[in-house]
């Protein structure tokens, strides 16, 4: 029997708060309605500020905001430290790297070695700042829309550079990291630049520390594929890191 489209808006609204990301299609099959029934719901549910429209489907609106990279700069410092120098040990003289926003990326962009003849490019106007006056990189800086709150570029300008580099390596930052979701970020812009980065590069490190492992604070998700390199702290569960292992993904402990 078919329900109310109030309790069908309100079924959507909880789908994408506890699952995730919703697409028209599945909505349309579950409540046995037409994609333009489904499509009207998700633009009332936006004008009510319950979900966000995304191309094809919805997501919930985040339930936790998102702090900026200023106010994340401060947290879990030691963790970061030791991440930032575990992930520098990685790294090959003479390397293309490319270097993500983030707090862990930023502490990894200051511990990488000297000397070693590096190509950096980055989204990261942190990075940017700490690479100016190193003579020993040289620096490649990728622009666009500015995201004050993760203080780098995003959008389809950052997106079209991309398709003239590659890198021997990527280092990604993540709001939170999943062996089955992969990697997570608040917002989808920032999601899909990080999985057009890991297709340019031949190895690809998420530098997140273990408070990140298994959160879902937001709904924005990609999968990397296999063969990426999760490098965190020994705070991590060793149960966590064996999901992580059993789903193909090497597990660096700093």
């Amino acid at each position: 029997m078919s329900i109310s489209a109030r309790a069908r808006r309100e079924a959507i609204v909880t789908l994408a708060t506890t699952v995730g990301l919703a697409s028209v299609d599945e909505l349309s099959e579950r409540f046995g309605v037409t994609a333009s029934t489904i499509r009207r719901d998700l633009a009332s549910l936006q004008e009510q500020r319950k979900l966000t429209r995304t191309f094809g489907g919805a997501m919930a609106v985040a339930a936790h905001p998102e702090a900026s990279l200023r106010q994340r700069l401060g947290e879990h410092f030691d963790a970061k430290r030791d991440i930032a120098r575990r992930a520098a040990a990685t790294v090959a003289p003479g390397a293309s790297l490319f270097l993500d926003n983030g707090s862990t990326v930023a502490a990894f962009a200051r511990a990488l070695p000297v000397d070693t003849d590096l190509t950096v490019t980055t989204t990261s106007v942190g990075v940017i700042t700490d690479m100016a006056d190193r003579d020993d990189v040289r620096l490649v800086t990728l622009g666009g829309e500015y995201r004050a709150l993760s203080n780098g570029f995003v959008g389809g300008l950052t997106e079209a550079a991309l398709e003239y580099l590659t890198f021997d390596a990527a280092y990604l930052g993540a709001d939170a990291v999943s062996p089955e979701r992969g990697i997570c970020e608040a917002d989808l812009g920032q999601i899909r630049l990080k999985e057009l980065i890991a297709r340019r590069a031949e190895a690809v490190y998420v530098l997140a520390d273990s408070s990140k492992l298994e959160q879902s604070e937001f709904h924005a998700w990609t999968r990397l594929g296999g063969g990426w390199t999760l490098v965190t702290d020994d705070g991590a569960a060793p149960e966590l890191v064996e999901r992580f292992t059993a789903a193909g993904i090497t597990v660096a402990t700093a």
